[in-house]
């Protein structure tokens, strides 16, 4: 393409301005699922509460073990600003807080969405979040974010 230089020098700003504006709204959209026979749905609220360790166990009394993405996945630092309202080193302040008082766990941190998918479907208690694109039949969403 035969563009005068001042174009060209422009062009790269803009179009790294437009990515920059555009990519909230192009963001995967994240689904919290659990294993097929739990409930059918868990209010954003209350998965702030499982992550955040307030809420420990399901309706049906199951104690919930909940499943987290490796540090500096996508999926993860979306559902950590989305759902948690938490930057990671806050989540990573508040996670210490608890862990050196004795008052907490971490929830499990896994490689990948296939292994959370994998575990939730085969355990009632698991809870994990994942790309929404990524979501197979023997798990259930409990909600997209």
């Amino acid at each position: 393409m035969n563009l005068p230089k001042t174009t060209k020098k422009l062009l790269k700003p803009v179009g790294l301005s437009l990515l920059l504006l555009l990519s909230p709204w192009v963001q995967a959209e994240i689904a919290v699922v659990v294993h097929p026979s739990n409930a059918s749905e868990i209010t954003a609220a209350d998965i702030s509460r499982i992550y955040s360790g307030k809420l420990k166990t399901f309706a049906n009394d199951g104690t919930i073990v909940a499943l987290d993405q490796a540090e500096g996945s996508p999926v993860r630092e979306a559902f950590v600003k989305q759902i948690l309202n938490k930057t990671e080193s806050q989540l990573k302040a508040y996670w210490s807080k608890l862990v050196f008082s004795g008052q907490g766990q971490p929830p499990k941190v896994v490689d990948s969405s296939a292994e959370i998918l994998n575990l939730v479907a085969a355990n009632p208690n698991m809870i994990g979040f994942v790309d929404a694109a990524e979501v197979t039949p023997n798990v259930k969403v409990v909600g997209k974010f």
